[in-house]
């Protein structure tokens, strides 16, 4: 069973990052889903996307949830039956939970060079121009992505735009933490982030620290 890395964040908040190796009916086994997520499944035309969602629940068994302690609002923001906080996130072969008993997000990205074309979508570019070393610009800004993309799964308004409503706080590529907030109508919510990198992957996870 590849569970890669569990993440103690604290006493009431734990990651879990899957690595997707098996087969779907691997990872179908011992899992029962709802009428609603079979549909799903044999509607997905992507066998990674079938594995992935598979894997999500496989770390849900882990934490003692089945997929019927899973359900989703109105915006797509997944709940637990429990009032537990969850936020689920994969990319190609990883996939990644959340549990807290506080707000949070999660997300996987696969660093590429694409993220360098598209940067200027989502975060103020002229903020990186002096990184020249292009590897250091990729990872960086896909750290940045994660961060936004966390923040975006936890605060939960679709209308929020990465690029004119969230900013991440300058951090070290060194260090493996930051913040970063929400600024939307009348609302401000700052966020912890902390992140890791491996195997070409970024993971960023988002606990909520202050609200106003």
């Amino acid at each position: 069973m590849p569970l890669y890395k569990t993440i103690t964040v604290n006493p009431s908040t734990k990651v879990l990052i899957w690595k997707i190796e098996e087969s779907f009916d691997v990872l179908s086994k011992h899992i029962q889903l709802t009428e609603n997520c079979t549909n799903r499944v044999v509607n997905m035309k992507s066998e990674i996307h079938r594995r992935a969602f598979m894997s999500i629940r496989q770390l849900l068994a882990i934490e003692g949830y089945t997929d019927h302690d899973l359900y989703y609002d109105e915006n797509g923001k997944p709940h637990l039956n429990d009032d537990k906080y969850i936020s689920i996130t994969h990319s190609f072969n990883f996939s990644a939970i959340i549990i807290s008993d506080m707000e949070v997000g999660i997300d996987i990205e696969k660093q590429r060079p694409k993220i360098l074309r598209i940067a200027h979508k989502f975060t103020p570019i002229e903020e990186y121009r002096t990184i020249a070393n292009e590897d250091a610009l990729m990872r960086k800004l896909t750290i940045v992505w994660c961060a936004k993309e966390s923040l975006y799964k936890s605060f939960s308004e679709k209308s929020v735009s990465f690029l004119q409503h969230i900013d991440v706080d300058e951090f070290d590529l060194d260090h493996d933490r930051t913040t970063a907030t929400v600024t939307y109508g009348a609302k401000e919510v700052t966020y912890d982030i902390d992140f890791l990198e491996f195997e070409g992957f970024t993971c960023a996870y988002a606990l909520i620290s202050n609200r106003n």
